[in-house]
């Protein structure tokens, strides 16, 4: 079974319910840091991080002399990554998908493969949790990429393996979010009851229910705000899996790095209502 956990927007304690339901998972899981621009999850869970190994995207290298200037090359890439401005072939790397589609196309053999870094892949344990993560290169603009090679590796590592798999995913609604999301079982979205976060949940709902998911609510800070994430979930028919009481101990455990259940015992019944939830909406 693969978890999201996702958010409109940042800061509403993604990862905080990401850490938290790991902790308390009763069969083995494995938990993920997909939000590999800024990956924290390692700050909850304290990983001992045993492999780590760099990322690549293969590029095209060209070879102006073997080019015929065709232009079939520029004419397929729709990310303008590569362009030929008279009989002058120029490529983009930071604007390549790596799709490989131009050196398929290329009739002289003119694009070979190249390699741009990406970032690092993380992998370690955390007790009897396994941990991922990704880092993205400092420069790198492009997210999906680095998240597809992480996703990879998790999933290859329990192909034949009954654990279970969390992602941490990038907040928001946009590409790295739905990268996050597309090989899910079931999506939590995680969000807070003010009006700046029902606008992002509202938007993160209709993102995401194109995939026709299992989607669950957990309503962080409750007690704060209104009532409009509520009056949403039910007019959707969206189920609110679990409310996270605004409190003080909380906050403290969030900012000493600490998981929440561990530093407020009370709220494990939460994530055990919560596990449960996730478990029968996959299984129904």
């Amino acid at each position: 079974m693969i978890i999201a956990v996702a958010s409109g927007k940042g800061g509403t304690g993604k990862t905080t319910v990401t850490a938290a339901l790991a902790a308390n998972w009763k069969t083995p899981v494995a938990a993920v840091d997909l939000d590999v621009e800024e990956p924290n999850l390692h700050l909850f869970l304290h990983p001992s991080i045993t492999g780590t190994e760099k990322g690549y995207i293969e590029i095209p290298e060209a070879d102006e002399r073997m080019c015929t200037s065709c232009g079939a090359c520029a004419e397929l890439c729709q990310f303008k990554a590569i362009a030929l401005i008279g009989d002058t072939l120029l490529t983009f790397p930071e604007m390549c998908h790596g799709c490989g589609g131009c050196i398929a196309v290329c009739p002289t053999g003119a694009l070979t493969e190249s390699s741009r870094e990406l970032g690092e892949l993380c992998h370690g344990t955390s007790g009897d949790i396994a941990f991922h993560m990704g880092r993205l290169r400092i420069g790198e603009a492009m997210c999906p990429p680095l998240m597809k090679l992480v996703k990879n590796e998790v999933f290859s590592s329990y192909e034949n393996d009954s654990r279970d798999v969390i992602l941490d995913s990038p907040p928001g609604a946009s590409c790295p979010a739905i990268c996050a999301v597309a090989d899910a079982d079931c999506v939590v979205l995680v969000t807070e009851p003010t009006p700046f976060g029902f606008y992002d949940f509202k938007i993160a709902y209709e993102a995401f229910s194109v995939f026709n998911k299992p989607t669950g609510v957990v309503v962080n800070k409750a007690g704060i705000g209104d009532m409009q994430v509520y009056a949403f979930c039910e007019e959707h028919n969206i189920p609110i899996w679990a409310e996270i009481p605004y409190d003080r101990g909380i906050a403290e455990a969030y900012s000493m790095g600490s998981v929440i259940t561990e530093a407020v015992p009370s709220l494990k019944p939460v994530f055990e209502e919560l596990t449960r939830s996730i478990q029968e909406s996959v299984h129904a």
